[in-house]
């Protein structure tokens, strides 16, 4: 920051009328005067001492006295924001060669006791070496496994599980996958679905601890599961200023009760979450994860597919940072795109981990049935 010293006081004036011949300026030494007994020039002794040396030090430059100011961090022109449904699922192949450690063995323990969130130590290690290397801001988790369940979890289901090491009050999945200096709040009554912010970047408005289990707002939608699938969070940005994220989990299914339940969560995130507010009510709003339907290529069969491009698209409040339509890389199961970013105001570009060319998986292992969008956001100034 640069700071410009004007004239002060008394010297403005005179500084307007000496601006054409070279600028302010301003002489403290004392007029020469003659000495009445002798008519002799002389320098009498500086009538008013302390004030010019209050002048000469009003003149000095200054340090930066605002300590906070001083201290405020540079607002980053662009920020990395990542959606993740980390689950897994029984029916891909995992006794196919080569064998990699998850067999169907594995598969039926993560699906009968872990909720097939992610909990395989082996792919716990992946995703944290993936979330070093892109150094992201913003995350939104779906399908990750909350770590106080190893409670009721029985030993001979713990082995190649972050159970087998878990201790009360050890970190839950998410904050080992981030490592230190993040914040992890879950929507209420689901643990497995989060989003979560690094400290540097921002902080959660209404959570201080780093972990906050029910720290999204979010309201259940009668007759469409247990918990809330549409989580808000508003944080307060590091540089200032606030962005209000979003983080949505659809309901999965194809039958016309898990289109409907889609509907519905869609017009939790865009027209009212359940508190009179659109779940994006902010000034600058960034809605992610995973929707569970293509909004590019089931519009025509789903009417929940239908109903977020009434809200997302040409024309339409918000717009799609991910890629979308018929050709659109697809983010699960090789098939469909159904992880999204989507924003009002907020532009970028993503890719996708193991589909986009130079960006290699999280693992190779045969284990993830989502791939990570990793986005890098562009940030307006104050």
């Amino acid at each position: 920051m640069t700071i410009r010293r004007a004239c002060r006081g008394w010297a403005l004036p005179v500084a307007l009328l000496l601006w054409p011949a070279g600028g302010c300026s301003w002489d403290p030494s004392p007029p020469i005067v003659q000495d009445p007994a002798t008519g002799a020039d002389a320098h009498p002794a500086d009538p008013l001492p302390a004030d010019a040396a209050a002048l000469e030090a009003d003149a000095a430059p200054r340090p930066i006295a605002d300590a906070a100011i001083a201290d405020a961090p540079r607002r980053p022109t662009r920020f990395v924001a990542v959606t993740f449904n980390t689950g897994t699922s029984e029916n891909m192949g995992h006794d196919n060669p080569p064998d990699d450690g998850y067999g169907q063995a594995q598969a039926g323990i993560s699906d009968q006791w872990y909720g097939d969130g992610l909990a395989w130590s082996p792919a716990v290690a992946a995703a944290q070496r993936f979330f070093a290397a892109v150094d992201a801001d913003v995350v939104a988790f779906q399908e990750i496994f909350w770590s106080d369940e190893c409670a009721g979890i029985p030993p001979e289901a713990r082995t190649d599980f972050v159970c087998e090491s878990w201790s009360p009050g050890d970190p839950t999945v998410a904050l080992q996958v981030l490592g230190p200096g993040w914040q992890v709040a879950c929507n209420p009554g689901k643990p497995d679905k989060c989003a979560a912010v690094n400290r540097r970047f921002g902080s959660f408005r209404g959570c201080s601890a780093d972990f906050c289990l029910e720290g999204l707002t979010g309201f259940r939608i009668e007759n469409c599961g247990k918990g809330t699938r549409v989580g808000r969070a508003v944080i307060d940005l590091a540089s200032g200023g606030t962005i209000t994220l979003v983080a949505v989990h659809g309901s999965s299914g194809i039958q016309r009760k898990d289109q409907q339940c889609r509907v519905k969560q869609f017009e939790q995130a865009f027209v009212d979450l359940g508190d009179g507010q659109p779940g994006a009510s902010g000034k600058l709003n960034l809605v992610m994860g995973d929707l569970n339907t293509d909004p590019g290529r089931m519009a025509l069969l789903d009417p929940s597919a239908a109903r977020f491009n009434n809200f997302v698209g040409p024309g339409r409040p918000f717009h799609f940072l991910t890629e979308v339509g018929l050709l659109a890389p697809p983010s699960y199961a090789g098939l469909i795109n159904i992880d999204h970013v989507v924003s009002d105001t907020l532009g970028g570009s993503c890719w996708i981990a193991g589909v986009t060319p130079n960006h290699p998986p999280v693992t190779d292992a045969v284990y993830f049935d989502h791939k990570p969008v990793v986005c890098t956001v562009d940030l307006p100034p104050l």
